[in-house]
């Protein structure tokens, strides 16, 4: 069976870079689905919860805004702003990252730029406690 090489590229950090059999992400179009033989696509990403499969195991990874490609060989690259694997996920750093922002949002001597990062630091752990909830509820 032919496979997909991912690789997700964060400011940070490349996140991942293996074989998987299909990508699901959360686009400016909707959720999509990458299998094996995709047209080439570029697309924007969205805030949201990302899953891959490989050798029949299912993945998750929180991702802020970017873009996506797909190439003819089957490569697909997500680069986004910021990407979290689901293993490096504290539902306890989310929930203070969440009040720091609400603090920050709060401010009223607060810049526009401080503004906007704590709006997407308070939306990207949002996601991420949506996703360890979901990983919680599911390992019972």
């Amino acid at each position: 069976m032919a496979n997909l090489k991912l690789k997700v590229v964060s400011q940070e950090k490349q996140l991942i870079d293996t074989e998987v059999s299909q990508i699901t992400a959360p686009t400016s179009e909707g959720e999509i689905t990458v299998l094996p033989g995709h047209i080439p696509l570029y697309t924007k990403m969205q805030d949201g919860v990302a899953r891959y499969l490989t050798d029949g195991q299912e993945h998750f990874f929180v991702v802020s805004k970017g873009f996506m490609s797909v190439s003819p060989e089957g490569e697909v690259v997500i680069m986004v702003d910021s990407a979290v694997d689901e293993r490096d996920i504290s539902e306890e750093k989310a929930e203070a990252a969440i009040k720091a922002a609400q603090e920050t949002m709060s401010d009223v001597t607060a810049s526009e730029r401080e503004l906007i990062m704590a709006e997407a630091n308070l939306r990207r752990a949002m996601w991420e406690i949506r996703l360890a909830q979901r990983t919680k509820k599911s390992s019972i």
